[in-house]
């Protein structure tokens, strides 16, 4: 992933530095995650059809 993944913020994730995840969904054929705090710790990757339902159901729970 490296330096070619770029990772974004959730926009409800606030300006404190608080406890974040990032998600890079620019790669061929994956959506990456990790925690903000150790940006060059492991990620987590789904493939775009897990994250959507992913997504989908945790949006359900709002």
């Amino acid at each position: 992933m490296g330096d070619h993944a770029s990772w974004r913020k959730s926009t409800r994730s606030g300006g404190n530095g608080g406890e974040c995840v990032e998600v890079a969904d620019n790669l061929p054929g994956i959506v990456a995650v990790r925690d903000s705090k150790d940006q060059r710790g492991p990620a987590f990757t789904f493939t775009p059809t897990a994250w959507s339902a992913f997504l989908r159901t945790t949006r359900d729970f709002r």
